[in-house]
């Protein structure tokens, strides 16, 4: 059996896109401006012996199926195109069999995985194992300790590798990164010779900022080691010596207490549902009576749970857990914090992810040099589908700000805040 006839068939309403095989088949419309191309039967064999997300992701990441008139480096078109026009048919079983026998049996033992997936150890054999601080260490180390250079192409000077906020039309990345920091600032309402933890700090953005605008004294923590390595180096080339500092730590293992403020940036996606009420309480254990906590995360649209897709989960971030802004709120009150504001920056995400995207296909061939033709395609796929998801509000984005109160119940909080 021809592979676009079998493609052919398993789809509901036609091939949205131009898809062409190995063999010389193809299906979906002549003239398509976008499309798929098998390369070889390997691909076949992933597609088949790992169908949906997974399969497409391991013959992506090998190599062995390419986008065409798109680039590797932003498919967002493609994307969309597929998300909006694909709908699959789950053939009866004897139509199954006679599909998998024309491709051939043989296509039914599974390729290895590319060795970008990542299966951390003990996957959910025990659920109280999953975020350990070793395995943590792990998976934050899949992620993060990529290359330091190749963050810098994609993520441009800031090295910001979380939500901007863009203020205008026409604000840049850089712009808008800095901006997100400013906001974080006047949140916490810093002022110079306060102390500010950063938990989560990655390379330093946010500790550099508050140091550097508000005079404070700022202690970041990451449990990546390039990225503490990289923050150091940056706070010694800006002179921040005396005010700025990042530690490779576990934010479980900052023992500090008094601090006037905590942000969090980016780090709430990667400790766990189940371990919201701990780091809540840990945090609040960090501040002094009055002080504020800035929570910025990626949340869900609801506050159900709901596993993380196989290609996430396995390529981009292992043990990744997201929920809805309402978790986040009641977990973080009922550690004894008061919240005082909530903030939704959906689209802001979004925009984030294009001047991402953007950077990575510019500068394509110097990433590819830098970590591999299978390393940047898991990035160009995930930040375009990541956008797709936040401007379809699937996911979304939320600062929580909430304050440890004195003892007699007092905030120290304005009754209009001035941001």
């Amino acid at each position: 059996m021809a592979i676009g006839d079998a493609v052919g068939r398993l789809m509901r309403d036609g091939m949205p896109v131009r898809f062409t095989a190995y063999d010389g088949s193809s299906a979906g419309p002549p003239d398509a401006t976008m499309g798929l191309h098998l390369r070889n039967e390997r691909g076949l064999a992933h597609l088949m012996t790992a169908p949906g997300d997974l399969g497409l992701a391991r013959a992506y990441v090998s190599g062995d199926l390419d986008v065409t008139g798109v680039h590797p480096g932003d498919p967002y078109d493609l994307l969309v195109l597929l998300k909006d026009r694909t709908r699959f048919r789950v053939p009866p079983p004897t139509e199954a069999v006679e599909i998998a026998r024309g491709l051939g049996l043989t296509h039914l033992r599974p390729p290895p995985p590319p060795p970008q997936e990542h299966l951390p150890r003990w996957r959910r054999a025990v659920e109280g194992l999953r975020h350990s601080m070793a395995r943590d260490a792990e998976v934050i180390a899949h992620h993060y300790d990529v290359s330091n250079r190749f963050y810098e192409r994609v993520l441009g000077p800031s090295m910001t590798y979380t939500c901007a906020l863009y203020e205008e039309p026409d604000t840049t990345l850089e712009e808008a990164q800095a901006a997100k920091f400013e906001l974080v600032c006047r949140k916490l309402a810093l002022r110079p010779g306060q102390r500010l933890l950063d938990v989560g700090c990655g390379w330093g953005g946010m500790v550099r900022h508050a140091a550097r605008e508000h005079g404070v004294r700022a202690l970041g923590v990451t449990l990546s080691l390039e990225q503490a390595q990289w923050a150091k180096e940056a706070i010694d080339r800006e002179g921040l010596g005396d005010l700025a500092e990042v530690r490779h730590l576990d934010y479980r293992d900052v023992m500090e207490t008094g601090f006037d403020a905590v942000s969090s940036i980016g780090l709430t996606e990667h400790i766990g549902v189940r371990n919201l009420p701990a780091y809540f309480a840990h945090l609040r254990g960090r501040l002094r009576p009055g002080g504020r906590l800035l929570n910025h995360c990626i949340t869900r649209n609801h506050n159900k749970r709901q596993e993380t897709g196989a290609f996430i989960d396995r390529y981009v971030f292992p043990d990744g857990e997201l929920i809805g802004a309402g978790r986040i709120i009641a977990a973080a009150q009922d550690s004894g914090l008061e919240v005082q504001h909530a903030e939704n920056l959906r689209m802001h995400y979004a925009r984030t992810l294009a001047d991402w995207n953007r950077n990575l296909a510019e500068h394509w061939d110097e990433c590819v040099a830098e970590v591999g033709q299978g390393t940047a395609r898991v990035w160009g796929i995930y930040m375009a589908g990541s956008r797709v998801a936040f401007e379809r509000d699937e996911i979304e984005l939320h600062h929580v700000l909430a304050t440890r109160n004195h003892a007699d119940g007092r905030s120290d909080f304005p009754v209009r805040p001035d941001w």
